[in-house]
């Protein structure tokens, strides 16, 4: 362990490499390498253990290929560094160096210090923008700290066959951070994900896996830091490879005596999970960074090189292009961003163990390049590396499939072998089901896994994920409970946040007494969970919406780390909670549900056959899939064994006239009964609700199963 004081000396730095970037630990020291090709000299600078007094400042002695290099002898983990880069301030020439600003490494492995929005921060002057700042910010500034690789991670984890799986969408704090089963110490941390009451709770609901929101070291802007908030989503990366160390219950003390410990938290955490046969996916963020727009702080990219890290706007270099909405974007289609990203992809896994990731605004990552105006492009520099890279090519990779850019909606066009979140699939549930707006016509094609956006000859069902919920948006009560967002908290005059909803109330905004609107409400969570489930495509469910959670109306939380997100593990709906284990249970019963292939109107080869008919017994004709009179229909799922749903969605009863044969309901989403009941040729459905049915044989092999 290296103890720093503030007489601490190093000899000069030796030439170095540039086979890894950041500060890697080797044999005789740590090897220092950074990208800022257009720099005119970078200065690599340590601190002693308060972080607060610079000891020494080197001279970088090489650069190669756009990288900066230098190997500092008897150097050791614990080392907190930072850089300074020199070059010419030019904003209209995109160029922004300041060296009076201390620059965080980009590839830190653990962030040291706590941004506080102070203008000592930004480069250039309040009062001129045009003009740098010239005060220095070093004692104040993000440092990193010098660490070792952790040891490899086993490639032994649990793989969820892609038709099988079923997501659950987390934040690492807001799901433990009220579970009194958890020490106190614990709660809200990567400890507490790993504890055994989170873990047997996963395991029993049934989901194979789990989906954590950001975990990457971010900052909290200005604006929120003002109001008493925070970037509690964690959408706000500053070091893209470094675990927050908010989430670890020990972190690094003021004295550098502990370090590492986050890590190695998080890395036991995946571990913990992985033994208990979940994979892990990890939200990652790699569109845009915290430093914002020009206006904003100068922390690390914008000083290293902000012209090579940045897209900007080619009729202004002094500006950004925002796809993303949150004032930069990072050019990933560069080299050596594009490898900056790359190599921490791969850390994650080889070092975290993390199975695979979700990637927030994706298309952002796949736009080539103002050359070409910026087009989404298939074939992005990015997109291909991961195809063809050794470790991530067997991850399981997920976009949301959409930015706020020109053409920015991709919903079915990334690679092959990835997943996309399906937006269609969300609003037409909520359509249909909650405003009655929809065609019977367009929930049977998401129901079937949307093939009007996933081209069935080069994609598998499992590329849709299917939700109708998810952390952006209103929770699963909310939106039975609610007809407006109720986002005052933010400090955005409610204007944040969705305006689009789709969302009911039955009669009262928000909490109410009325037992016959919580029966409503209660009777719709339950039919649109088992829609979700039962839909062909990958389920995913929100973390607490199988516990009734709600953020009070709140439908963009992403600022509000207190008991609006938090899961009130003491106000869990026991019922509810053991509904959605039951339907998740069903699924996996149902082998016909969870099919690899695309379903057939015919049996061809060992293809699944689905054959959809009107509550009658007959054929559903072309004309009559977008009749806006008829809200019913029935589905029968053949592969080997043979299932039916039934769905009304009338707000009267309907009477169903079954295919030949006994049936026998699984599911009746009116009453949440899972008892199975025979059923002769007819079968009343209630009012919005769906049926579930198998044949009597079937039945007799999951009894002698269970």
């Amino acid at each position: 362990m290296t103890q720093l004081g503030p007489n601490t000396s190093f000899a000069p730095l030796q030439p170095g490499h540039i086979q890894v970037l950041g500060a890697h630990v080797e044999k005789g020291g740590v090897n220092f390498a950074l990208i800022a090709p257009n720099a005119a000299e970078v200065d690599l600078c340590l601190f002693d253990r308060t972080g607060t007094l610079e000891t020494q400042r080197f001279s970088v002695p090489n650069q190669t290929h756009g990288i900066w290099h230098g190997f500092l002898p008897n150097a050791q983990t614990g080392l907190l560094y930072g850089w300074r880069v020199h070059g010419p301030w030019r904003p209209e020439l995109g160029q922004r160096f300041n060296h009076n600003k201390l620059l965080l490494d980009p590839c830190a492995k653990e962030v040291f210090g706590v941004y506080d929005g102070d203008d000592i921060h930004l480069g250039y002057l309040v009062s001129d923008p045009s003009q740098p700042d010239l005060r220095d910010n070093g004692a104040s500034a993000l440092k990193a700290r010098v660490l070792a690789d952790l040891p490899a991670a086993s490639l032994l984890t649990p793989r969820a066959f892609p038709s099988q799986r079923i997501i659950y969408e987390l934040h690492t704090k807001g799901f433990t951070a009220l579970n009194s089963a958890i020490p106190e110490e614990l709660r809200g941390t990567y400890a507490g994900l790993a504890h055994s009451s989170s873990i047997d709770y996963l395991v029993t609901l049934g989901v194979t896996s789990l989906s954590l929101m950001p975990v990457a070291h971010r900052l909290d802007e200005k604006r929120l830091l003002t109001l008493g908030l925070s970037n509690y989503w964690g959408y706000n990366p500053i070091a893209w490879s470094a675990p927050e160390v908010r989430y670890a219950s020990r972190t690094a003390q003021p004295d550098g005596q502990i370090y590492g410990n986050t890590r190695l938290e998080f890395r036991k955490a995946i571990d913990a999970l992985h033994a208990a046969g979940i994979e892990v996916l990890l939200d990652v963020v790699y569109n845009h960074s915290a430093e914002t727009d020009e206006l904003g702080p100068t922390l690390s990219l914008r000083g290293i090189d902000n012209a090579t890290y940045y897209h900007l706007d080619p009729q202004n270099l002094s500006k950004y292009i925002n796809w993303t909405g949150c004032g930069n974007c990072l050019n990933v289609a560069n080299p050596l961003v594009l490898r900056m990203v790359m190599d921490s992809l791969r850390q994650w896994v080889t070092e975290f163990g993390v199975d695979g990731f979700r990637f927030d605004l994706a298309p952002v990552m796949a736009r080539t390049g103002m050359h070409q105006a910026g087009e989404f492009n298939p074939l992005a520099p990015l997109l291909m590396a991961i195809s063809q890279d050794p470790v991530l090519r067997q991850c399981t990779m997920i976009a949301e499939p959409w930015d706020i850019g020109l053409g920015g909606y991709r919903l079915g066009h990334f690679p092959s072998h990835w997943l996309e979140w399906n937006d269609r699939f969300r609003d037409t549930q909520r359509a249909f089901w909650l405003k009655h707006e929809a065609s019977r016509g367009e929930l049977a094609t998401r129901l079937s896994g949307s093939t009007d956006f996933f081209d069935s000859r080069t994609r598998a069902p499992h590329s849709s994920v299917n939700f109708v919920t998810a952390h952006d948006g209103f929770t699963l009560t909310d939106l039975v409970s609610y007809c407006e967002r109720r986002n005052w908290e933010n400090g955005e005059g409610n204007r944040d946040g969705h305006g689009h909803n789709l969302s009911v109330n039955f009669g009262v905004e928000g909490k109410t007494c009325d037992e016959s609107i919580s029966e409503c409400r209660m009777r719709i969570k339950r039919l649109l969970l088992a829609n979700t489930v039962l839909s062909l495509g990958t389920p995913m469910l929100l973390g607490g919406d199988e516990m009734g959670h709600s953020q009070l109306g709140n439908n963009n939380a992403y600022c509000q780390d207190n008991a609006i997100t938090w899961l009130d593990w003491n106000a869990v709906d026991d019922a509810l909670f053991q509904y959605t284990k039951q339907l998740i249970s069903l699924r996996k019963q149902l082998a016909a549900l969870t099919a690899h292939h695309w379903w057939q109107s015919t049996l061809s080869g060992t293809g699944t056959v689905a054959q959809w008919f009107n509550p009658n017994g007959s054929a559903i004709a072309s004309s009559e899939w977008h009749d806006s009179n008829a809200s019913a229909f029935m589905l029968t799922v053949e592969q080997g064994s043979l299932c039916m749903l039934l769905f009304n969605g009338n707000d009267h009863s309907t009477e169903f006239t079954l295919p030949a044969g006994t049936w026998v309901r699984r599911l009746d989403t009116f009453t949440g009964n899972f008892e199975p009941e025979t059923c002769g040729g007819k079968a009343t459905l209630k009012p919005s609700s769906l049926c579930v049915f198998e044949t009597i044989n079937l039945l007799d092999v999951h009894i002698s199963q269970s």
